[in-house]
């Protein structure tokens, strides 16, 4: 019972598993105090601030023996501000006391191992070598990491000093704070003195790699020779179980095993000449540049090895074969890791492609999925950290830094983000195989193992009892259930019996039951496929990396999207943005925030970007069949009745025939299907990019979701809005604007392409049309701009209409138009029948509908209501002459004199006659819309015609007829009938009453006045008639 209280009582693995989690956290809060330091706009700013630069320069010159009663004067701007300084570094300060703290216990448990003499071996107790190898490398590179913090020396003595003026005793951590920042600068050598006493057991750990890391560390070529990750080569075999005997060693990421064998030799160097330490050692040196510290934090690996080894007596010799190292890495890692990412991007598609077609492969496969994953992202990674870490190669040729770019790279992403959403989608496949797998097989295996295992201690046979009957109590009908799985604690007596089992003295080694051993990582590996697919997902395709290489990762995005071959796969980056809060750590809540903020900004940005080149490759085409569709005019086949004639008369000449002009629809000829035109490649950049904003339908990242397809959506509208604004061709300065047909035509073009797009991407287009359209039949859209509807009502009335009352055009009756009256191009730049015949006045209503002609009208009725106020003031002007014209209409000679003193009579014909052409366009308009609606909406316009010629009936009263009337009225001239009272022009008038203040008997003076004035205008007419 003493060897029992002697090891259980260690808690081994419940320390390593806290102290890892503890270890990340303290890398994560240095790290922050690093950037924070390192940053002018972060750092505290009395740091910077120069009353205290004296007090600083003190503080570092004497640190960490800073008398501070003995230089009160050198500190005494930091006693006036003592209060804020403590306020304010308190954080910075223990979280360095905090890191004092995690060493202690680092060194403890190490010095404990040490003591019950562990045996570690990766294949048999895997959970407990990499929980040492990573607390090993973690305290390392936290020390590594200290050592860069800047400002170190400053904060801490900062803050001691205000905090002994502010309480009269210094802090009692602050002693061994100070020492343990001299000690680990440069950290190397103080860490290899640390752990001298260690060196057997770190040796140990890393030397059991032998049988992983090399098999792992293979290049492309040797993958392909061994049809590594395919399901397709053994077709016989491709339902059986992939089956190894270090299961979680095959996807153990080898960046991270590289980290371990640099940083653990560097720590116990003395045992490289030590069999199998150097081939360990050599081979990964030669795999890389450099080495990851923590997050973007890293290592040149073969100068800092060599400025430690050359700054240690010794050790001077060993720097030989790191040169050696260097110079190999540098001629062959970016070749074979290039190789690698080339093999695997393939790998990824057959993978996804296969198990996208037959999911229930993912159950015996998924070793597979996981394996890739992890290959797929310990390649991206390292081509990260050497991209934005690059070392300049003294050679003749292409750089250093060409050598590490990838233009291909978003294709790997893709093929790791489909075998993520895979594994997501069919977890319960997952899980119904893994529960009967579990339950059936793997429990009857152990079962017969554990049988045959001799010496077995108590503790152990309690923990092996527990295995057995928790997996013969998993049954198929918790998945069909939904029932939550929680195997945690069964995987956490596995890692304690490693270290019960894995003691000097200890009746029950599992050095010596490695059968058992085995199948209990196998059957770990299958307990994680029930309950802990998102955390397999986070350990083997986790990119939240590319949070703190921001640079590198928009470049890659623009490059991808710049890239037709690379087009599709640009959703990778948005997906990828749903990684970033991963990275995060409890210990360090306050980083959480800005990780976020940066998250929700990038992949907006990407998305908005994705919707902008689709969008402008959208346009291009949408430009294209425009002019395409213009060659399609009438206005164009004159060119074509010109050659004709001219054709002719060559033919009877005997001359030789003109060459012919190109006819519409040439472009669509083809000699070979090779020669791509410019058309050709628009719309395969566009069916890629649209297969990426498609592939999913949304993204969620930081308990955010985000639409790509809305992101298009958005865009295309904003651009059709503008687009047919900018088709009206409207030039301010030569009143010059299309024709509504042409204008038509386009817009038609227009719409076909954009109809087109639901053949790519999954968005209601018809919703465009209806919102963009609808707010064209307005005389504002929504963002304030003019739209057709105001800029065609206003070309109308200010030109076509103006140049009327001049003289320039006239209305024709017989014509239905109106025409001009002069070909003068310095006074008429266009002819007034292509704008006002019935053919353009009809596709003026199509582009602008009922209401863009119901604002028409309320415009040319505004007018009118503005001439009959002009009218009204002439009716008073001639008040008494009329009133005596009145009176004495029976006496022409009385009638003639007094005709010859009514005042401005001119005026008055020419406002009715302004009036006049006014009614004449609107009837044209009216009927045009009437027309169109004919077309499009018989049955609707049928039933208004019945309203119209039925209302209103006999029983109603004659308020309600009145009403009744109105309503129908409006309703009949919204659709272009004629009718006697028209409610515009009703409702214009009695606009301008409530105005004008209008009076029964200037209504009457009115009607005068238009008796008058129709007796003037007949006569003037009858001078002026045109015969047409």
């Amino acid at each position: 019972m003493s060897r029992a209280a002697n090891v259980t009582q260690q808690k081994l693995a419940e320390k390593l598993t806290i102290l890892n989690d503890r270890g990340i956290g303290m890398l994560t809060r240095i790290y922050n105090i690093k950037k924070a330091c390192g940053d002018p706009k972060s750092k505290p700013s009395f740091l910077s601030d120069k009353a205290l630069e004296g007090a600083i320069k003190h503080v570092v010159k004497k640190f960490p023996n800073i008398d501070v009663r003995s230089n009160l004067n050198t500190l005494n701007s930091v006693n006036t501000m003592k209060a804020e300084i403590v306020k304010a570094l308190a954080l910075y300060y223990f979280t360095f006391v905090d890191l004092l703290d995690f060493k202690d216990h680092v060194s403890e448990l190490l010095t404990t191992m040490d003591t019950c003499q562990v045996l570690f071996n990766i294949t048999t107790c895997f959970d407990l070598t990499k929980s040492y190898l990573d607390l090993v490398s973690t305290y390392t590179a936290l020390m590594i990491l200290l050592s860069r913090v800047e400002d170190r020396k400053v904060v801490l003595g900062i803050f001691n000093a205000a905090h002994e003026l502010l309480h009269g005793n210094s802090d009692p951590n602050f002693p061994r704070l100070g020492q343990l920042i001299l000690d680990y600068d440069p950290p190397m050598r103080k860490l290899s003195e640390e752990f001298v006493p260690h060196s057997k057991l770190v040796l140990r750990a890393l030397l059991s790699l032998k049988s992983v890391y090399p098999r792992r560390n293979l290049s492309a070529k040797q993958w392909r020779s061994a049809q590594m990750l395919s399901l397709v080569t053994a077709p016989a075999q491709m339902l059986n179980p992939a089956q190894t005997e270090t299961m979680p060693c095959e996807y153990l990421s080898v960046n991270q095993m590289e980290r371990w064998i640099v940083f653990g030799f560097m720590l116990c160097h003395q045992h490289l000449a030590v069999q199998g330490a150097g081939e360990l050692w050599t081979q990964a040196l030669n795999g890389s540049l450099v080495t990851q510290v923590y997050r973007d934090e890293v290592i040149h690996t073969h100068p800092y090895i060599l400025a430690f080894f050359e700054s240690n007596k010794g050790i001077g010799k060993k720097a030989a074969d790191v040169k050696e190292c260097l110079q190999t890495a540098q001629q062959n890692a970016a070749i074979t890791h290039r190789e690698r990412r080339k093999f695997l991007r393939t790998a990824l598609k057959e993978l996804s492609t296969v198990l996208t077609d037959q999911p229930g492969l993912l159950g015996p496969k998924s070793l597979f999925v996981f394996m890739a994953l992890s290959f797929s992202k310990d390649e991206v990674e390292w081509l990260l950290r050497h991209q934005h870490h690059v070392i300049p190669r003294q050679s003749k040729g292409k750089t250093n830094a060409e050598d590490y770019m990838d233009r291909a790279l978003p294709e790997l992403l893709f093929g790791m983000e489909e075998l993520r959403a895979l594994v997501k989608k069919y977890n319960q496949v997952l899980q119904r195989y893994y529960v009967q797998y579990l339950s059936g097989y793997d429990a009857v295996v152990l079962n017969e193992l554990i049988q045959r295992l001799p010496h077995v201690p108590e503790d152990e046979s309690i923990i092996l009892s527990s295995f057995y009957s928790t997996m013969m109590e998993l049954d198929i009908k918790q998945v069909e259930g939904a029932e939550l799985f929680d195997l945690n604690g069964f995987r956490l007596d596995w890692f304690r019996m490693q270290a019960y089992s894995s003691v000097g003295k200890s009746s029950m080694m599992l050095e010596d039951n490695k059968e058992f051993a085995k199948q209990m990582n196998t059957i770990v590996f299958h307990s994680k496929m029930v309950d802990a697919l998102d955390e397999m997902l986070l350990e083997t395709s986790d990119l939240s990396i590319f949070c703190f290489y921001s640079k590198l990762f928009e470049q890659h995005f623009q490059m991808c999207i710049e890239f037709p071959p690379q087009m599709r796969f640009t959703i990778s980056f948005p997906l990828i943005c749903a990684h970033f809060m991963s990275c995060t750590h409890e210990l360090c809540p306050e980083e959480r925030n800005h990780i976020g903020d940066r998250s929700l900004s990038v992949v907006n940005m990407f998305l908005d970007e994705m919707a902008k080149e689709a969008k402008n490759i959208i346009t291009n085409i949408c430009d294209e069949h425009c002019l395409l569709s213009d060659q399609l005019l009438p206005k164009n086949c004159a060119q074509q009745i010109v050659q004709a004639v001219n054709r002719k008369k060559h033919d009877k000449k005997g001359t030789r025939p003109l060459q012919e002009p190109e006819k519409p629809g040439a472009e669509s000829y083809r000699k070979t299907r090779e020669e791509l035109t410019t058309m050709d490649l628009q719309h395969m950049a566009l069916t890629e990019l649209c297969f990426s904003i498609n592939y999913c339908g949304a993204i969620h990242v930081w308990d955010h979701i985000f639409a790509p397809r809305e992101y298009l959506a958005q865009h295309i509208e904003t651009r059709f809005n503008k687009a047919l604004v900018g088709m009206l061709m409207y030039n301010p300065d030569t009143q010059e604007i299309a024709k509504p047909s042409e204008l038509l035509s386009s817009v038609k073009a227009y719409m076909s392409v954009l109809q087109g797009l639901e053949n790519y991407v999954h968005i209601d287009i018809t919703r465009i049309f209806n919102s963009v359209l609808l707010q064209q039949t307005q005389p504002q859209d929504t963002h304030g701009e003019k739209t057709i509807t105001a800029m065609y009502t206003n070309w109308y009335l200010d030109v076509l209409l103006r140049k009327v009352s001049t003289g320039q055009i006239m209305y024709s009756k017989n014509q239905r138009a109106f025409v001009s009256l002069t070909t003068d191009e310095r006074q008429l730049n266009f002819n007034a029948e292509e704008y006002s015949d019935i053919v353009e006045l009809r596709a003026l209503s199509e582009l602008v509908g009922p209401y863009g002609m119901k604002y028409l009208s309320e415009s040319l009725m505004w007018h009118i209501a503005s001439q009959v106020i002009e009218l009204k003031k002439l009716v008073i002007q001639n008040k008494e002459v009329l009133a005596e014209l009145r009176t004495n209409f029976d006496k022409p000679e009385v009638m003639m004199g007094l005709h010859k003193r009514l005042l401005n009579l001119d005026n008055v014909l020419q406002r009715m006659t302004i009036i006049g052409v006014i009614l004449c366009f609107r009837q044209l308009a009216q009927e045009a819309l009437n027309n169109v609606l004919d077309d499009r909406i018989p049955f609707l316009l049928s039933s208004i015609k019945d309203f119209h010629h039925y209302v209103p009936t006999e029983q109603d009263t004659q308020l309600l007829a009145n009403i009744r009337t109105q309503i129908v009225n409006e309703m009949a001239s919204a659709a272009g009938l004629p009718i006697k009272v028209d409610p515009a022009l009703c409702t214009a008038l009695r606009a301008q009453k409530n105005g004008g203040n209008f009076s029964r008997r200037g209504l009457s003076d009115i009607v005068s006045a238009n008796g008058v004035c129709g007796h003037c205008y007949s006569e003037a007419r009858s001078k002026r008639r045109v015969d047409l």
